[in-house]
């Protein structure tokens, strides 16, 4: 029997919340307890002092065990605040467990946040020996792989240029591409790719096919992405809420898990404190589905319209950011909308505020079918901002149709402009 390449057991992880009981000390406050306790002048220690600042233990992960063989791509699903990132930064060693251990056998290569292991200053033909380096490459292993690795990143005429002053975009692309070509024995790869344009995450997804299938490598893969899920791993692992919820065929897991979250969906979603949004830019606050008279909505008609509503924070000064949904059945997405367009969004910066963006689904538009709909935000090439699949769900009905029947084939039925014209009469 082949013995794993990591062994993951009784995993956990816990975080001390703070909580303040109103935001502002007065200074009568700070000099009171400061008298009465001298060694805890400082401003954090007085509101511990006065009962105004307690500590609440938050377990990100609790008891996760699971083994990966050598050659294997296991994938790792799960909601917003499910533990995912938690065990990602454990394995890449990033921070420690609270309890329970990890055992690796090789070398590993963490692709986890846009940049990571490169020096601004540094030109990417220095980033790339660099971090060859900090992977425990030779200079002379990383020189025969240099140029594979320049051609696949797609930054040739940008070699000399520090890589401060290129796109997030770019920095995926040759991070990617220097841990994938340096041979790592373990591969790990948060939702990082998703800032990549759609035709460079295709070719990560072949590249990272190819290193399993081909070099025996392994992987580990997060995304919110079911379809490359499937395509890539053949096992999975679900975290919800800091505990592993299912392990077994990738196929199995994920219907599972989508099944049960769109059964969760409804006409309104409401975020509180599990916000999906990036705590730097964006804070949802609701999502939801109305009829063309401001009524929620479950089940509308093709002949009327729809409306999509999302509402949400801004926490700071944003430009480039664009806000969206897709609209999805079973398997296929049907269509996705931002609410900018280039070039007008290069133009827009969201001011701190709050703001609300209503999309119109026009009449005679869908077919009618059962509709899921995800939400999404992202600068463009840059980072993304959100991205949350299946939340709600619409049953679209038809109450008649052009040819006389209910039923007609396809997702879509629009209203099209035809134009016939006579080119011989007899």
């Amino acid at each position: 029997m082949q013995e794993p390449i990591i062994e993951v057991k009784n995993l956990s992880k816990k975080y001390n919340i703070v909580h303040q009981q109103g935001g502002y000390i007065a200074l009568r406050d700070v000099l009171t307890e400061t008298a009465k306790h001298p060694f805890k002048f400082l401003k954090q220690k007085t509101k511990k002092a006065i009962g105004r600042e307690t500590k609440e233990g938050f377990w990100a992960l609790k008891d996760v065990s699971f083994n990966v063989k050598k050659g294997e791509a296991i994938g790792i699903i799960g909601a917003n605040g499910a533990g995912k990132s938690t065990l990602l930064k454990i394995l890449s060693k990033i921070t420690s467990p609270t309890e329970g251990e990890v055992k690796f056998k090789g070398r590993v290569s963490s692709l986890l946040e846009v940049g990571t292991g490169f020096h601004p200053e540094l030109t990417g033909r220095e980033n790339i020996f660099l971090n060859g380096a900090i992977l425990g490459m030779a200079k002379k292993e990383i020189a025969e792989k240099f140029d594979s690795i320049v051609k696949f990143a797609e930054i040739e005429k940008f070699l000399d240029t520090p890589v401060k002053r290129y796109s997030s975009g770019m920095y995926v692309r040759l991070a990617f591409a220097v841990a994938a070509h340096m041979e790592p024995d373990i591969l790990i790869v948060d939702e990082v790719l998703a800032v990549g344009d759609a035709e460079f995450q295709k070719k990560c997804l072949g590249k990272m096919d190819e290193v399993t299938k081909t070099a025996g490598r392994t992987i580990l893969f997060v995304s919110h992405n079911m379809g490359a899920i499937e395509k890539l791993c053949k096992r999975c692992v679900w975290l919800d809420g800091g505990e592993v919820k299912m392990i077994g065929e990738t196929k199995d897991v994920v219907e599972v898990y989508l099944s049960q979250t769109r059964g969760q969906t409804s006409t309104k979603i409401t975020w509180q404190n599990n916000n999906p949004g990036d705590q730097e830019f964006i804070k949802f606050k609701s999502m939801q589905l109305m009829d063309n008279n401001g009524h929620l909505t479950h089940a509308a008609l093709a002949e009327n319209p729809l409306y999509v509503s999302i509402t949400y924070d801004i926490l700071k000064p944003v430009q480039n950011m664009q806000i969206g949904f897709s609209l999805n059945s079973e398997d296929k997405i049907i269509f996705k909308s931002v609410d900018l367009l280039l070039p007008k969004f290069k133009e827009v910066i969201r001011k701190p505020g709050t703001y609300t963006s209503t999309c119109i689904i026009p009449s005679n538009f869908l077919n009618q079918n059962r509709y899921f709909i995800s939400l999404f935000s992202h600068i463009p090439n840059q980072k993304m901002l959100a991205n949350e699949e299946s939340i709600l769900k619409i049953d679209v009905l038809t109450k008649t149709t052009f040819s006389g029947v209910k039923s007609q084939p396809g997702l879509l039925r629009p209203l099209l402009e035809w134009k016939t014209t006579a080119i011989k009469l007899d």
